[in-house]
């Protein structure tokens, strides 16, 4: 019977690329988005190389309850989750205190919320089984504060603190718990949140091909962070040797002037 991997945001850019990855290793895949129409051409999309090996659910995870629902669809199915992906986030550019606070809100409980109820409901059933992985996309985000975007910033570094307590918690479990933190990536988040993105951005900015290979080889590696790319790499430790407060002031002039 096949393992199934179950990939929340897959649609399109790294959840679509992690799925395609999973797929072409004998996955079975649970495709989870919120538009039923993106969600059905990326299913469509995976059939052609591999024949029935797509579920889909269409679900708003920010929407309270959505992901009890899911977990739920899944018993009523009988499908054992073996890889889950957090993929699945949003984020919104502007001033904290002029953003629509619903967005806000909405974003804390995709980000966050969800991420985690997921996380919690699925991971249990992977160690009464004695194995499974987990990958949650955060980003070089997660590693500094975000003047501009902060709560989208604060979201990240949540998923990464969380997940690498996590994957302390669940050593020698056969359960995993991986990180993946990308930067700039070619998948139109930038547009979704408003985000123009400047010069400096696109140098370093990675297809979504690019960053979910690094995230699905350190998955199946046991890492519990990856951080692909170099200039990504530099940027991190950029933020370990700069004083805090001098870093936040870089990224909310590049947010700014973008």
């Amino acid at each position: 019977m096949p393992k199934i991997a179950l990939v929340t945001g897959a649609s399109q850019g790294i959840g679509l690329e992690l799925a395609e990855r999973l797929a072409a290793d004998g996955y079975s895949l649970v495709l989870v988005g919120r538009d039923p129409h993106t969600l059905e051409l990326a299913a469509a999309q995976l059939e052609l190389d591999q024949p029935g090996r797509a579920i889909v659910f269409s679900a708003d995870l920010s929407l309270p309850g959505a992901t009890e629902r899911l977990v739920e669809q899944l018993g009523e199915r009988d499908l054992d989750i073996e890889v889950l992906v957090n993929n699945a986030a949003y984020g919104a550019s502007g001033s904290f205190t002029e953003l629509d606070l619903d967005t806000q809100l909405g974003m804390i409980r995709l980000n966050i919320a969800s991420l985690t109820e997921l996380t919690y409901r699925l991971a249990r059933p992977m160690l009464q089984r004695g194995h499974g992985k987990i990958l949650n996309v955060a980003s070089t985000a997660a590693f500094e504060p975000g003047p501009g975007m902060a709560v989208y910033y604060a979201t990240k570094a949540y998923v990464l603190s969380f997940s690498e307590a996590i994957a302390e918690e669940l050593h020698g479990s056969g359960v995993t718990v991986t990180t993946l933190c990308p930067g700039p990536t070619e998948t139109g988040f930038q547009r979704r949140a408003g985000v123009e993105a400047s010069r400096l951005i696109q140098i370093g900015m990675m297809s979504a091909h690019d960053v979910a290979t690094a995230g699905y080889e350190g998955m199946l590696a046991g890492k519990r962070i990856v951080i692909p790319g170099p200039l990504n790499k530099a940027t991190v430790q950029a933020n370990r040797l700069l004083p805090r407060r001098l870093m936040t002031r870089i990224v909310g002039r590049v947010l700014r002037n973008r």
